[in-house]
C-alpha cells in the first residue's frame, strides 16, 4: 500500500512542480520567492502548488500588490522562504548522513548546520541583501535572529517525523530508495506547519518580510504601458529599506531573547524525542 501511495505522491509532485515553474513566470513576484515556491512544491507536492495558487498567484491583472498584503499571505511567503532554503541544506545533510552512516545525533547536527548555514547565508542574506542597502554583511546581521528562530521550529518538527518514519519504514534511511524521499517530503511539510506560527510573529513585528510585487518598469499591472511600478507589499523588502529603523523598537531585546530561548527549548524537545526514539 505504501508503494502505491508514494507513486501517486511522486506523480502529483512532478505535475505540481511543472505547473508552478511555468505559471510563476508570469506572476509579478520576486525571483527568489518564485524559486522558493518551486522548491517548496518539490518538497511538499500538491500542497505546495495549492499554497502558491492561494497565496501568491495573481488572481487578476493588477491585483497582486493588494492580494498579497493580507497578513497570512505575508507569513506564507516568509515561511516558504525559510523552508525552501533551509530544506536544501537539511536534505543534503540527511543524504550525507545516510551515505556515511552517521549516528543519529551526528546526523541531526550535520542537518542543522547545513540547513541553517545555507538558509541564512544564501537564501536570506545573499538573495535579500538589497533590503540592507546592498551590504551582504549587514544582511547577515539583520537576518541572523529571524532565520535562527524559524529554523529551530522547522528542525524540531522535522527530526521527529524523520526519526519515527525511518524507524518504521525499512530502507528509508538510504537516499537511493524512494522511501527516503517520501519521508523527507512529509517531514518538510510538517516542518512548514510548525514554523508558520513563529513566522507570523516575526512578520507581524517587522523582523521578516513576506510576499513582494515586482513588475517591469513599463508594466502598469494590466499588461499595458504605464507608469513605473515598484515591488511593494505590507512587509516587502522595498518598504523595509525605509521603515526598518522605525519599526525596530516595537520588539524589545528581552522579548527577542525570550523567543530565541523558547525556540531552542522546542528544538531540544524535538531532538530529544528523535534521538530517544531513533536509538
Amino acid at each position: 500500500m505504501l508503494s502505491g501511495v508514494m507513486l501517486l505522491w511522486f506523480i502529483l509532485t512532478a505535475i505540481s512542480v511543472l505547473f508552478v515553474a511555468i505559471d510563476s513566470i508570469k506572476t509579478p513576484e520576486s525571483p527568489v520567492l518564485k524559486w522558493g515556491f518551486i522548491l517548496l512544491t518539490a518538497y511538499t507536492g500538491p500542497v505546495g502548488a495549492f499554497l502558491y495558487v492561494l497565496g501568491c498567484r495573481e488572481p487578476l491583472p493588477g491585483l497582486h500588490e493588494k492580494y498579497t498584503q493580507t497578513l497570512w499571505r505575508q507569513v506564507l511567503g516568509s515561511t516558504m522562504h525559510c523552508v525552501a532554503g533551509d530544506g536544501l541544506g537539511i536534505i543534503a545533510g540527511a543524504i550525507l548522513g545516510g551515505i556515511i552512516h552517521l549516528s543519529k545525533p551526528a546526523e541531526i547536527g550535520l542537518e542543522y548546520l547545513l540547513g541553517f548555514g545555507f538558509g541564512w547565508t544564501i537564501f536570506q542574506a545573499l538573495f535579500m541583501k538589497d533590503s540592507s542597502g546592498g551590504s551582504f554583511f549587514k544582511a547577515l546581521k539583520n537576518t541572523f535572529i529571524p532565520e535562527l528562530v524559524s529554523m529551530n521550529y522547522l528542525m524540531a518538527a522535522m527530526v521527529i517525523i524523520t526519526s519515527f518514519g525511518m524507524s518504521m519504514v525499512p530502507g528509508s534511511n538510504n537516499p537511493l530508495n524512494p522511501e527516503f524521499w517520501f519521508i523527507m517530503s512529509m517531514a518538510l511539510l510538517v516542518g512548514f506547519i510548525a514554523a508558520y506560527p513563529i513566522n507570523w510573529w516575526l512578520v507581524s513585528n517587522h523582523m521578516k518580510h513576506g510576499m513582494m510585487t515586482v513588475r517591469p518598469s513599463d508594466d502598469d499591472g494590466t499588461g499595458m504601458q504605464g507608469h513605473p511600478v515598484t515591488g511593494h507589499s505590507s512587509h516587502a523588502v522595498t518598504a523595509e529599506e525605509h521603515t526598518h529603523e522605525k519599526h525596530e523598537s516595537r520588539v524589545t531585546h528581552g522579548m527577542i531573547g525570550f523567543m530565541v530561548a523558547l525556540s531552542f527549548v522546542v528544538l531540544g524537545i524535538g531532538v530529544s524525542i528523535a534521538i530517544f526514539y531513533g536509538a
